[in-house]
């Protein structure tokens, strides 16, 4: 390759020449909405900014995986971990299923992504669809001992890991800073520190979408 691609390492500063782990294919994922409302600027900019890397890709001769999902379970409505699943509460709000919601939305943020003549991913995978998977990666968090239960909910600890490794590598935040910017919030006594944030919560009796795991029926975090 004449030029050859060069990309932005955020974990060393610097730009650095892209080599696939295993040439010529390439994976790329990329974090898809939350499907509760209609897509906005948010949603375009991220769609639009990967769909001209994966394009590029492929010009370039890669075999390119493209997986983009579908949030559709565990984005609460409080960033700290609390509050009702943004999907269910729109749910209870219009009267309907939460999977019609999450299948209305979907297919709206499709058609419009359409009109922005952004190219559809390989794979769209959705997080309800995964959740066994998920449910075996907090297991091995758990196992390795970064992690921990509390009243049927787990939560990632934070302090724990940052003895162990560098907490923040990638944004530049050390443990201190998030520790002295953090809120202490109602409802969170569950949790060893704030700052700790849920691999898997407990559902409410009233939380309509939950799955059975050896902490409790709940769903991922």
């Amino acid at each position: 390759m004449e030029h050859p691609l060069l990309v932005y390492n955020t974990l060393t500063r610097s730009k650095q020449v892209f080599e696939p782990l295993n040439p010529p294919h390439v994976g790329m994922y990329v974090c898809g909405p939350t499907v509760y409302g209609d897509a906005h600027l948010g949603h375009a900019r991220p769609a639009i900014t990967f769909d001209l890397i994966f394009r590029y890709l492929k010009h370039l001769g890669y075999k390119v995986r493209y997986v983009r999902n579908i949030t559709d379970v565990g984005h609460l409505e409080d960033d700290a971990d609390e509050g009702e699943d943004k999907i269910a509460k729109k749910a209870r709000l219009e009267q309907v299923e939460p999977m019609e919601v999450v299948q209305y939305f979907t297919d709206r943020y499709h058609s419009n992504m359409q009109q922005l003549n952004v190219l559809s991913p390989s794979i769209e995978p959705r997080a309800s669809g995964h959740i066994i998977e998920q449910a075996g990666m907090i297991d091995d968090i758990l196992k390795s001992g970064m992690a921990y239960v509390s009243n049927g909910s787990v939560y990632f600890d934070v302090e724990k890991y940052n003895q162990q490794y560098h907490y923040g590598k990638l944004s530049g935040r050390v443990l201190e800073d998030l520790m002295s910017n953090t809120r202490t919030l109602e409802g969170q006594d569950e949790k060893r520190n704030p700052f700790d944030f849920a691999l898997w919560k407990k559902a409410q009796p009233e939380h309509i979408m939950r799955w059975p795991s050896r902490w409790s029926d709940g769903f991922p975090g």
